[in-house]
């Protein structure tokens, strides 16, 4: 079927040719969830109220505001946030009771309601263009999420949506394809870094009655929503990279396998793959090119294992997610044993980029090995979280104290010479210190480190966070995690787990240490898939770095940062005068004195809950 994008986009403009304002309203998870659909059905209701011509649904015929959601735009600490256009306003932590007062003061008579702007540095900001998180960031992947409605797939064509998908398949042969990606040194965005144009050759050259394209959806690291954010927000250009990738490939049917957590996405993907078969970018003859090509959304049950490419064929089969070994490798036999493509989100949403503006283009952003952005879910201690996006090759030191605004004490306020550490790559990442804020971010430079990119998660964390803690947290993760099939996975993580809950209560010796490093190597070497040989990781690198940390635990049964509650001893000091408070509030009856003296705490009976501390109104107890 021939489709003319170009009356599609003429359409969507003339559509949008008398509306004077839009009222973007952030539909992303992290806002949804902050009640940011209750918002939107209120300027609906109050715009009606006030008289205001608020349109919900472009037709030509409508004239004054239109109203729409969109996905996340990632300054998600600040949500629910409200973008108007075309002034460019940016409102934050936006509630049912601002509406009217947006609706009065900006849509009607042009005014900025200073209070919901963003400050930086004491300066109110106006809109995106102002902001450091913003201003510091380079989007490509996620340049239309915020921006557009990811469920009008008109608006997606009206932004130069499809045009790659259209050229690949009329104007381009598979080797093309192929040779324009491995080109552009767009390497893999999942974890792994393997060149994409590599990837897909390898498939491309296997001869096979069928072949298969998957996107790989199942995002499951802690704190990680980078493809998640992309599936929302922006869930044709994903469309878009598999209509090109199965061209390359030589594929006629695909699978968008997603997270079932991920509800909001797993939607919005069902409902862009609809629109795009029932407008005919998807299905039989694309755009008259003679290729055919059929797409599935599959919701995964939740297993992280299922991240794993051979683990998540098995998933789509119908068996259980568990990994194989390799080879044969999935371009060689995948899922049903035929040759079969698999790409992250973030790596086939890049594609249209690439086959839009060519390699070159894409090359002058990012480092000679590592060209183009990367996306990062930014969390812990910072001033500013949310999504974002950085060339490749930028460094910790830009992304914490530039992007996001610096680094943030227990109270929230900034203070920069209270870092201590990020991790990086989640739970089959490592950790990163002082000394590595100024390494380049990108494949090559984080594997001498020991750690890795991965899908793209940071969590920075301040002085007064645990490594210890941090690195049971993450083996916790991994091993509830394993899918059990090979022993050094399924019992050396078991053990790892042990003995890292023996340091934090202080029942470990002077050989737990040195054990729990042999045993990680062994886990690292002998698993049978990436989670299994990276789960060591987050133990590996904080012994590396915070040995002294561990050493503290076993030798002094002391943490350092004072979170491990079985290393806490309590102590009612000299300042008791006796008031019996903490007496009273004491669950298990650990205290004891008589009132007027000072009193007592009996540390084996104590289950370091902390009420006294909270109760003492004299700060007698440490």
């Amino acid at each position: 079927m021939v489709i003319y994008l170009d009356r599609i986009s003429q359409s969507f403009k003339k559509s949008t040719q008398n509306i004077t304002k839009r009222i973007i309203v952030c539909a992303g998870t992290g806002c949804v969830a902050n009640g940011s659909l209750k918002i939107f059905k209120s300027f609906i209701s109050t715009a009606e109220e006030l008289g205001i011509n608020l349109c919900v649904e472009l037709k030509e015929e409508n004239v004054g505001t239109f109203i729409s959601k969109s996905g996340c735009q990632g300054f998600c600490q600040k949500g629910p946030l409200i973008n108007i256009l075309p002034d460019k306003i940016l409102y934050t932590k936006v509630k049912i009771d601002d509406v009217k007062e947006i609706l009065k003061k900006t849509v009607m008579s042009n005014e900025l309601i200073d209070r919901l702007c963003y400050n930086d540095d004491s300066k109110v900001c106006k809109g995106q263009s102002e902001i450091s998180f913003y201003k510091k960031q380079h989007r490509m992947v996620i340049r239309r999420c915020g921006v557009v409605d990811p469920e009008n797939i008109k608006e997606y064509i009206s932004d130069g949506g499809y045009k790659a998908a259209e050229k690949a398949c009329t104007k381009m042969s598979d080797k093309e394809i192929c040779q324009a990606i491995l080109s552009s040194g767009l390497r893999g965005r999942g974890g792994g870094g393997f060149l994409t144009g590599k990837k897909w050759d390898l498939s491309r050259s296997n001869v096979a009655p069928r072949k298969y394209v998957i996107c790989n959806g199942d995002e499951g690291d802690p704190g990680a929503f980078m493809d998640r954010s992309v599936m929302e927000g922006d869930p044709h250009s994903i469309i878009e990279g598999m209509i090109i990738a199965a061209k390359a490939t030589g594929a006629d049917e695909g699978y968008v396998y997603v997270r079932t957590e991920y509800a909001l996405a797993v939607e919005r993907m069902k409902k862009a793959v609809k629109d795009a078969t029932d407008m005919g970018v998807l299905g039989e003859d694309m755009f008259g090119s003679g290729c055919d090509f059929t797409l599935h959304v599959m919701e995964g049950a939740g297993a992280f294992v299922c991240g794993e490419e051979t683990a998540l064929i098995a998933s789509i089969e119908g068996k259980r997610g568990m990994p194989s070994p390799k080879p044969p490798f999935p371009a060689q036999s995948g899922l049903w044993n035929k040759p079969t493509t698999i790409n992250n989100v973030e790596t086939l949403a890049t594609v249209p980029l690439i086959i839009n503006y060519g390699s070159s283009a894409f090359k002058n952003v990012g480092t000679e090995l590592s060209p183009g952005t990367k996306t990062f879910a930014l969390t812990g201690h910072v001033l500013n979280t949310g999504l974002i996006e950085v060339p490749l090759g930028s460094t910790l030191r830009q992304i914490i104290f530039d992007v996001s605004g610096g680094v943030t004490d227990e109270k929230g306020d900034v203070k920069n010479d209270n870092f201590k550490a990020v991790q990086i790559g989640g739970p089959s990442g490592g950790c990163l210190t002082k000394e590595h804020l100024d390494i380049p971010l990108d494949f090559d430079s984080l594997k001498k480190v020991g750690a890795m990119i991965g899908s793209g998660g940071l969590v920075v964390m301040n002085k007064n966070t645990c490594m210890v803690k941090v690195a049971k947290f993450f083996m916790q993760f991994t091993q509830n995690e394993s899918c059990g099939k090979c022993v050094l996975c399924r019992e050396g993580t078991r053990q790892m787990l042990l003995m890292l809950k023996d340091i934090t209560e202080g029942k470990a010796d002077e050989n737990t240490i040195p054990l729990l490093e042999k045993l990680a190597k062994a886990v690292n070497i002998g698993s049978l898939c990436g989670l299994g040989k990276t789960a060591p990781n987050p133990v590996l690198s904080t012994l590396k770095y915070f040995r002294g940390e561990y050493e503290a635990h076993v030798n002094e049964k002391k943490c350092l940062a004072g979170e491990c509650k079985g290393l806490i001893n309590y102590e009612i000091t000299d300042k008791c005068i006796g008031c019996a408070l903490c007496l009273i509030k004491c669950p298990v009856k650990a205290i004891s004195g008589y009132r007027g003296k000072k009193h007592k705490i009996d540390n084996l009976k104590c289950i370091k809950c902390g009420i006294c501390v909270d109760s003492c109104r004299f700060n007698a107890v440490k």
